[in-house]
């Protein structure tokens, strides 16, 4: 028996809500007493929040690039990668152009005058720099020079919907027509959604260099500083911050989430388990 004294801190990128959520049943059914303090937020954020001195046991981020270039070794001495997705196009039954959206077209929908598209905040969430090297990548995969730029220009501007969640939520009330989503997130939505060639949407290690021709330039943890991020497969990971008062509880976390139950949970949230 747990003491009722324990709490558990977990900080997770907020397209990972589902996927915490379930593990977590399945954790508190083991660990009977048990505490727990969640947060959800955009993974740039939270691996801010570490460095700014805020306390965590658990940091599961969208982009295991992160935990290199903020939080290890200092805050966290390793991190697993657990799960792999897609960059995808969602929409809703009333999206104008849904009917007729497709793989091949969608750049010409997007930008008819009267659509409206929406991603999320780059310096907040990886799913918003992933966008936009999509768009880079678009340009090079279709030969045409300038969409990037014109993508940019006729795309909502990213602070009306910063967050995975505002945004998802816009697009799952019809405020806009189309948003860059993950797969996983729209399939937890029930919201259709257009797969990109696998050469543009992140989503296959064999075109990791092609990839790496994207890059997007956010604030790094030096106030005032930028750095520039480069494009790779997309990789969801977690760690153990070095100072956690629970490591051990800290890492049967972990071992559930990496392990089969976890796998199942992460499946079933329209992730690929890795």
């Amino acid at each position: 028996m747990i003491g009722s004294q324990k709490t558990l801190r977990i900080i997770y990128a907020a397209a990972l809500q589902q996927v915490m959520e379930k593990c977590l049943e399945q954790f508190s059914i083991q660990n009977p007493g048990l505490k727990f303090e969640m947060n959800g937020v955009g993974s740039r954020e939270g691996a801010k929040r570490l460095l700014s001195g805020e306390e965590y046991d658990i940091i599961a981020l969208a982009d295991q690039a992160l935990f290199a270039e903020l939080l290890v070794p200092n805050l966290v001495e390793d991190y697993f990668v657990f799960a792999a997705d897609q960059i995808v196009i969602g929409y809703n039954h009333s999206s104008r152009g849904s009917k007729e959206i497709t793989q091949e077209n969608w750049v010409d929908t997007l930008l008819k005058p009267q659509v409206g598209f929406a991603r999320s905040d780059h310096h907040l969430v990886p799913r918003g720099y992933r966008t936009l090297m999509v768009w880079q990548l678009a340009e090079l995969f279709y030969d045409r020079p300038g969409l990037y730029s014109t993508m940019e220009a006729a795309c909502i501007p990213y602070s009306t919907y910063p967050k995975s969640l505002d945004l998802s939520s816009a697009l799952f009330q019809g405020k806009v027509d189309y948003a860059f989503l993950y797969s996983s997130e729209a399939k937890q939505l029930g919201l259709p959604y257009i797969v990109l060639p696998s050469k543009i949407n992140l989503s296959n290690p064999a075109y990791a260099k092609f990839y790496d021709q994207a890059s997007v330039t956010v604030e790094s943890k030096i106030p005032g500083k930028n750095v520039i991020i480069h494009g790779n497969p997309i990789e969801f990971a977690i760690g153990l911050a070095k100072d956690s008062q629970h490591l051990e509880l800290a890492q049967s976390f972990v071992d559930l989430l990496t392990g089969p139950e976890g796998s199942s949970t992460i499946e079933e949230c329209g992730l690929i388990p890795c």
